[in-house]
């Protein structure tokens, strides 16, 4: 750290008093900025904020022949993670090993590093053919991608390091073993089984020791404590018309006796309707609809607190029948919860939490609205995962209802990960 001197004043004759500075004249106020400037007059030159072009990437770092050998090794038995070795170039990698040139290995052989582990963390499949997705995935980025790259070069570790990229559900486990014993001759199943491994991968690796993890498909909601699940009940999602987006967000706690803000996208089915009370602006036009808590209430109880942008959440309803059909695609959305306030009293119970059942009851019964936060907040996740898998490889296939899986499966048959919309999935071969 630079250290800043102290001045020594060297002795100097005492000098005449100062004179008594004049007094600040007062400055007149700007001109209001937001007004108008009179007629005539320029306005001011604004500044233009200098552009600093971004660093250039760092060069490749060196490669020798037999980490390059462990690479192109890794590549080849890609296939077992649900990926294809093509897309990774095994053959131009072995060229520039063959070439001689330390700087076209090095370039090379850190391409396909880098395009192997940005897929292992976030998924090969990109952009629109995840198809309403909506989960911040933070696993990798360029700074620890080279961090990454190397350690592994240093330590000769490059299969290890790769691997610790790869997510850590069981379920992703047991997914690589249901592929493992698929006959290669299935090609329909294999693709179904590789295109939810990629799903997995769009996920963050570490879900967190405590979670809501709501399967679309399975009409489940389900809380997964230290890997273990400790509550799981039926859901009703999404009608076709009206599909659940994949999302994240945090559940911090849930309204008790909650109004329904009824969304702009169905407030003329309720407009005028009993029970349904309008919100009227200043012009005296109504803006929206709502409807109050009640027995009636859509919501039902309560409704969890989970900001996301999609304003989707987990609720009670009015309508529990819904929970006794097979298929449960009804809502316009949201994910109605079987249970949810047993749910609700097992979290904000949690960690010593001051709201017991008893105070939960009488809140109910009081009829007003209040929020219960839990000491502790934790994420919630609605995916789409439409095949799940036992430990032993046997599969468990759940109806693709929003018909997602043929573009996510295009797209993994796509070297860039892109869907281009041009034939049905069930008409695509698998890569080998």
């Amino acid at each position: 750290m630079a250290v800043v001197p102290l001045a020594v004043a060297s002795a100097q004759p005492a000098a005449a008093p100062a004179a008594p500075a004049p007094k600040p004249v007062a400055q007149p106020k700007p001109a209001d900025p937001i007004g108008p400037l009179p007629e005539g007059t320029a306005q001011p030159a604004q500044a233009q904020p200098e552009l600093v072009p971004p660093a250039p990437p760092p060069p490749p770092p060196v490669w020798t022949l037999q980490q390059a050998s462990s690479l192109v090794g890794y590549i080849n038995n890609i296939g077992k993670e649900g990926l294809t070795p093509a897309d990774y170039d095994p053959a131009g990698l072995i060229a520039a090993m063959q070439s001689n040139d330390p700087q076209l290995l090095a370039q090379a052989a850190t391409d396909r590093f880098n395009r192997l582990s940005s897929d292992l963390a976030l998924g090969h499949v990109r952009g629109d053919a995840r198809i309403d997705w909506h989960v911040v995935d933070k696993d990798l980025d360029d700074a620890r991608q080279r961090e990454m790259l190397e350690a592994a070069l240093v330590t000769n570790r490059i299969p290890e390091v790769l691997n610790t990229l790869l997510p850590t559900h069981p379920q992703y486990g047991a997914l690589r073993t249901a592929l493992s014993v698929t006959p290669v001759t299935d090609t329909q199943t294999i693709n179904r089984i590789r295109l939810n491994m990629d799903r997995w991968r769009w996920l963050p690796r570490e879900l967190g020791n405590r979670y809501i993890i709501v399967n679309v498909p399975s009409y489940y909601a389900t809380l997964v404590e230290n890997g273990v699940t400790r509550f799981k009940t039926r859901a009703v999602a999404g009608a076709i018309k009206t599909p659940t987006p994949q999302l994240n967000a945090t559940a911090v706690g849930v309204i008790l006796n909650p109004w329904w803000e009824v969304p702009p996208s169905i407030s003329k089915e309720v407009a005028g309707k009993p029970g349904f009370v309008s919100v009227k602006g200043k012009d005296g036009k109504i803006q929206r609809w709502r409807q109050p808590p009640g027995p009636t209430n859509a919501l039902g109880q309560l409704k969890f607190v989970m900001y996301n942008e999609q304003n989707i959440y987990l609720h009670d309803t009015n309508a529990k029948s819904r929970f006794n059909s097979e298929v449960r695609a009804a809502s316009h959305g949201c994910i109605r919860t079987k249970n949810v306030l047993d749910l609700a009293t097992m979290l904000l119970g949690d960690d010593e939490g001051e709201w017991t059942p008893d105070k939960i009851a009488e809140t109910l019964a009081s009829k007003k609205t209040k929020q219960a936060n839990f000491v502790k907040p934790l994420p919630v996740y609605i995916v789409y995962f439409s095949v799940a898998a036992n430990v032993d490889g046997t599969i468990v296939n759940y109806t693709d209802m929003y018909k997602r899986d043929g573009k996510v499966i295009e797209a993994l048959l796509d070297t860039k990960g892109e869907a281009p919309d041009k034939k049905p999935a069930e008409k695509i071969a698998t890569k080998s």
